[in-house]
């Protein structure tokens, strides 16, 4: 009822919030007027933020000829792009690193699974060519089961009733949520957008990541997450027990102009690049 909703809402504040800097890049990110010299200022006047996107530019996973010593060095050699995506990146790690209970992960998984589905998200933007927008993609698929990290223990609590509608009614586990607890992990993320002051796309976007909305649809940015997420699972990086019964539209490839060959490559591009993503875990 209303009361469990509430209790629920609450512990959205048990979230580690995402820091200030991180939500003014991503608005600055996906503000067509600001110049992306201004998002390097804001990088460059937070010497924790500058430290720790030093040491992972001079990682072995960038393996540059030389170490770099400044945010204007990272930028000339890897590009304010990149550079945002781990900004942002670092800035959600501390929440998505925790075990989670309710949707059979272990610790780490959602996490793997946030960040890989980040980097497919970017992947098939690209192919779309999609050129607004990129960072709103990459963020809104790091962030989209944010919902989930709260959730979990009130999944965990109402398994048994969820599981039945799952596999006895067709249900997907999402529309289970709803029905069992009157929240599901989409609608809770959003809330969680909107205590952070994202913005109204990215909150559109975590809203609607399953496309049960048929007018999520028609939206390529939240096509492209929701895809991303379903690539993650043709690999088998799980979402977890709510994996299994996800539904699959077909014309989403048609309407945003992928084909199942752009997929099948997208799957062995981000499988080569698997070291290096797991690589890239560990650096948070």
């Amino acid at each position: 009822g209303m009361s469990d909703l509430n209790d629920i809402v609450e512990q959205i504040d048990l979230l580690a919030p995402i820091p200030a800097i991180a939500t003014q890049i991503l608005a600055k990110s996906e503000d067509p007027d600001s110049a992306m010299s201004e998002i390097a200022d804001l990088i460059v006047n937070d010497p924790a933020l500058t430290a720790n996107l030093l040491k992972i530019c001079n990682s072995a996973y960038f393996a540059l000829p030389r170490k770099l010593e400044s945010v204007k060095d990272a930028v000339t050699w890897i590009g304010l792009d990149q550079i945002v995506e781990l900004v942002l990146t670092s800035s959600v790690s501390e929440n998505f690193k925790k075990g989670l209970v309710g949707y059979g992960l272990g610790e780490g998984e959602l996490w793997r699974h946030a960040v890989t589905s980040a980097h497919v998200a970017k992947l098939l933007a690209n192919r779309c060519g999609v050129s607004q927008n990129k960072h709103l993609i990459y963020t809104a698929a790091l962030l989209k089961d944010i919902g989930k990290l709260i959730l979990g223990r009130f999944v965990a609590f109402s398994a048994e009733k969820i599981n039945i509608l799952v596999h006895s009614q067709g249900y997907s586990f999402n529309d289970a949520e709803k029905n069992i607890i009157c929240m599901n992990h989409e609608e809770l993320g959003a809330l969680v957008g909107e205590k952070w002051s994202f913005s109204k796309k990215l909150i559109y976007i975590i809203r609607h990541h399953h496309l049960a909305d048929e007018s999520a649809r028609q939206n390529r940015e939240t096509s492209l997450v929701y895809l991303a997420d379903i690539v993650c699972m043709l690999m088998g990086i799980f979402t977890g027990t709510d994996g299994l019964s996800y539904r699959f539209y077909s014309d989403v490839l048609r309407r945003i102009n992928v084909s199942e060959k752009d997929l099948e490559e997208i799957i062995a591009q981000t499988s080569e690049n698997r070291q290096k993503i797991e690589y890239l875990l560990k650096l948070f």
